[in-house]
């Protein structure tokens, strides 16, 4: 079930008991268990507004469910029992999806973060499942012993373990929670119900994140530049925080290449070269001030994309852990390379004007 709203980490191979969970975790293993709270399949403009914010990383880590056993409708002891990450985004895409559908939905302590970051780093896991299955009294609640999870959570899950610890049997839903209403009509997910994809809209609603990420850095890099090398270089830090966050998410199936930071390297070449062009045809600018200020841009914008590029890798939902260690060994020392030079090169550009060589 996509019910993480994209975003792609490594999954944690640490093994923790359930004693040491509940201590690690802060919670009194002699705590009652939590009241069933109600929820709906309809969201308010204040959950939409919620996602708005969340959206654009306004206070990130206050978007979050208080992990318990909810239903919705008015389930019984044969009704299915959903576990979803305490992310209100994720939370909110499997409750909507299931209208008409009488339903327990148990959220577990996932600090916060989607079903797919939490899988990588193990916080939606075996022990906090178990412990929240054992919490919440589940067992005393249904009489089956079956849980539906989000196919995204697998990776941080051993679905054996769950059961030998907790007696319930794990059952992996579809991608999308979305297609769950046809899903449990037979409990078998179709080929295409099993396909993760990154539409355009999956990757357009992730750029304002990455961009409220990089505009802090983006305004001191411009200003700094500005007052280095004058407009033009403030330029290249606005062009390349733009291309990176925006126009890589946007065009990313279209870019050439497997790995991600070399993508983001040619986007830094394609928008490079309509302002390279401008600048090459303007009369006005001295041929030394052209040649510095073109090696800066077409060795700073790549970098910068490159290096926005790769961290990108974090929010698809087919990275893998080995490929991005892999990617980061091989390119960050390039990206690195070719950042330096381009300082190097606005810093000749800043010192020649000062000294009116140019």
């Amino acid at each position: 079930m996509d019910t993480n709203n994209n975003g792609g980490c490594c999954s944690s191979d640490t093994e923790v008991n359930t004693g040491q969970f509940i201590q690690m975790i802060g919670l009194d293993k002699n705590s009652p268990a939590p009241e069933i709270q109600e929820t709906t399949s309809d969201l308010t403009f204040n959950d939409r507004f919620d996602h708005f914010l969340a959206r654009w990383g306004f206070r990130r880590s206050e978007h979050i469910v208080q992990p318990g056993i909810y239903k919705l409708g008015t389930p019984d002891a044969d009704s299915p029992v959903f576990v979803s990450a305490n992310y209100t985004l994720s939370f909110d895409a499997l409750r909507s999806s299931l209208a008409g559908i009488d339903c327990y939905i148990l959220v577990i302590d996932t600090k916060g973060i989607n079903v797919w970051c939490a899988a990588g780093k193990g916080t939606f896991g075996t022990d906090e499942i178990v412990y929240r299955i054992k919490w919440s009294g589940l067992s005393k609640i249904v009489n089956h012993r079956k849980l539906i999870l989000p196919q995204l959570g697998a990776p941080g899950v051993s679905a054996h373990e769950i059961s030998k610890r907790s007696g319930f049997k794990v059952e992996y839903g579809p991608v999308r929670a979305s297609d769950l209403p046809e899903y449990l009509k037979t409990h078998t997910a179709t080929p295409e119900m099993r396909k993760v994809k990154f539409t355009f809209k999956d990757r357009l609603v992730l750029t304002p994140i990455e961009f409220v990420h990089v505009v802090k850095p983006t305004i001191i890099a411009a200003i700094l530049l500005y007052m280095l090398s004058g407009p033009l270089a403030a330029l290249i830090a606005v062009i390349a925080a733009v291309a990176g966050t925006v126009l890589f998410p946007v065009l990313l199936p279209f870019l050439p290449a497997h790995d991600l930071s070399i993508k983001g390297i040619i986007l830094g070449w394609l928008v490079t070269i309509p302002f390279g062009i401008v600048l090459a045809a303007d009369p006005s600018i001295v041929l030394w001030e052209k040649i510095l200020t073109l090696m800066a841009m077409f060795l700073l914008i790549p970098a910068v994309t490159g290096f926005l590029a790769l961290n990108f890798t974090g929010c698809t939902t087919y990275t893998s852990r080995t490929g991005v260690k892999k990617e980061i060994f091989k390119y960050v020392p390039y990206i690195a390379l070719k950042a330096g030079t381009g300082i190097i090169c606005l810093i000749v550009l800043g010192a020649s004007r000062l000294m009116e060589i140019i």
